[in-house]
């Protein structure tokens, strides 16, 4: 294998690109069944890429059969049957749809809510995969209880303590496929005739799934003071619906006053309850997190809500619950016929990641790495000659910051000007109910672009917002 055989193909995975190179070779002849490989390390030196992206392109091929390994030996060509020429009894075309979200012409997506793909550590996790299959084939085939299997609820619990102090038990611990998900849950045990607070701004999807559920729904402002307590009296709300660890999108920190604050709002009606999202506590930049309002809570009036997704990946639909002893009884009663919405093997699966300390080794990884994207990304900001004049609003707490800027422009075209130089962004606008508010302010997710792309992605969106003030001048 030649260097000259890998070149960029429009930020796919390096791993990706050495896959599909290699499948290439093999289905047209050039490889042929018996070759063998060079090493990963020879293979990795020669590419000038990291020893981990060739390990994870062979893991790959194996998977689908078309290499193999021999112990102490290395990787083959296996001998395929390879079909030449175009099948013409069936063709199946998928044409664009207006639900699809288009990305032709975008190089860099600030609005993703992605991790870098290879960040993720696919050959510790296909390790994984393989000794579950071996060792837990029965269980994986089993039914699991309705709030999921009880190792992966351990694990959970086991890593609330270890990363955020929290002291669970395990069976008021519920599994679910997405927060999303477990909102759905949560409405049919709290209740549909109870009122919903949310904040503003907020997360849009939240706000989207409680419509979904038919549900009555308030919005409370939120500013850099935090929630709005007189408002949220005044709505008389039963259910709060919150992340105070940090607020999205404004990276606000709840500090402890305005938490207790809230804690006897909710104590001053029965069945009231705070909903508490915890969404990337693990990745914050800048300190430790607040303790948990779970911790804090003296009444049983908080439910805890996490995800892995953001952590190991979207298409890990694996979310989970922590709810206080009451609603975990009246679950078990009301909600009990249901099947648990995340299959086993993935349940056993993450349970053993977390529990042989791979969970714990990635999250210390992906926060070197956007602790360095951070500096860069600041870095680049500061030097910029029209994003340098504006005001970065960023804590440290998330993967994401706000620029204030001065344009006399609307944000469309701010959005507009941006997509048209291939970058993609979101304005604070965009998460008010009232898009008339949070104008001028633009938000930028960091967490999908890779620490090498950050100055040229900065380069392009300065350019379009200079061209944007410049016709605002004329």
């Amino acid at each position: 294998m030649k260097k000259e055989l890998f070149g960029k193909e429009g930020g796919k995975p390096l791993y990706l690109q050495v896959y599909k190179r290699i499948k290439s070779e093999i289905e047209t002849g050039r490889l042929t069944p018996g070759m063998k490989l060079p090493s990963k390390r020879k293979f990795a030196e020669n590419l000038g890429v990291s020893v981990i992206t060739i390990e994870n392109a062979y893991e790959k091929l194996v998977s689908e059969g078309y290499i193999y390994s021999r112990p102490q030996s290395g990787f083959y060509v296996e001998k395929l049957d390879i079909v030449t020429g175009k099948d013409q009894s069936l063709t199946l075309e998928v044409s664009d749809s207006k639900y699809e979200k288009k990305d032709e012409g975008i190089r860099y997506d600030f609005t993703s809510n992605r991790n870098v793909n290879e960040l993720f550590p696919l050959s510790t996790w296909s390790k994984v995969a393989r000794r579950v299959i071996a060792e837990e084939g029965q269980n994986i085939l089993n039914p699991a209880p309705p709030h999921g299997t009880r190792v992966l609820r351990r694990a959970i619990a086991r890593h609330l303590w270890e990363f955020r102090g929290m002291n669970v038990n395990p069976d008021n611990i519920v599994i679910g496929a997405g927060t999303e998900y477990l909102y759905g849950i949560l409405v049919q045990l709290l209740g549909r005739d109870k009122i919903y607070a949310l904040e503003d701004p907020g997360y849009i999807k939240i706000s989207k799934v409680y419509k979904a559920n038919d549900v009555n729904i308030v919005y409370i402002p939120f500013d850099e003071n935090g929630i709005d307590t007189e408002k949220l009296s005044e709505a008389d709300a039963d259910i709060l619906h919150i992340s105070p660890t940090y607020h999205f999108p404004t990276g606000e920190s709840m500090l402890a006053g305005k938490r207790y604050e809230l804690l006897r709002i909710a104590e001053a009606k029965e069945n009231r309850f705070i909903i508490e999202d915890d969404f990337d506590s693990e990745l914050r930049q800048v300190g430790t997190p607040m303790p948990t309002f779970m911790q804090m809570d003296r009444s049983g009036r908080v439910i805890y809500m996490n995800t892995f997704t953001k952590t190991l990946s979207p298409t890990i639909r694996v979310a989970y619950m922590v709810l206080p002893d009451e609603l975990a009884r009246e679950f078990h009663e009301k909600l009990g016929f249901y099947n648990c919405s995340v299959s086993n093997f993935q349940q056993y699966l993450v349970a053993e990641f977390i529990n042989e300390g791979y969970f714990a080794s990635h999250i210390n990884r992906l926060r070197r790495y956007y602790k360095k994207e951070r500096e860069v990304l600041l870095s680049e900001l500061d030097k910029s000659v029209f994003l340098g004049m504006a005001r970065v609003r960023e804590r440290g707490s998330g993967l994401q910051l706000l620029i204030d800027i001065n344009l006399d422009c609307s944000d469309e075209a701010i959005r507009e000007a941006a997509l048209r130089a291939g970058v993609r962004v979101a304005t604070l606008s965009q998460y008010y109910i009232d898009g008339n508010k949070g104008r001028g302010v633009l938000f930028l997710n960091y967490s999908s672009i890779p620490v090498s792309d950050i100055p040229d992605a900065v380069r392009l969106l300065d350019e379009a917002l200079r061209s944007v003030s410049e016709q605002a001048e004329v």
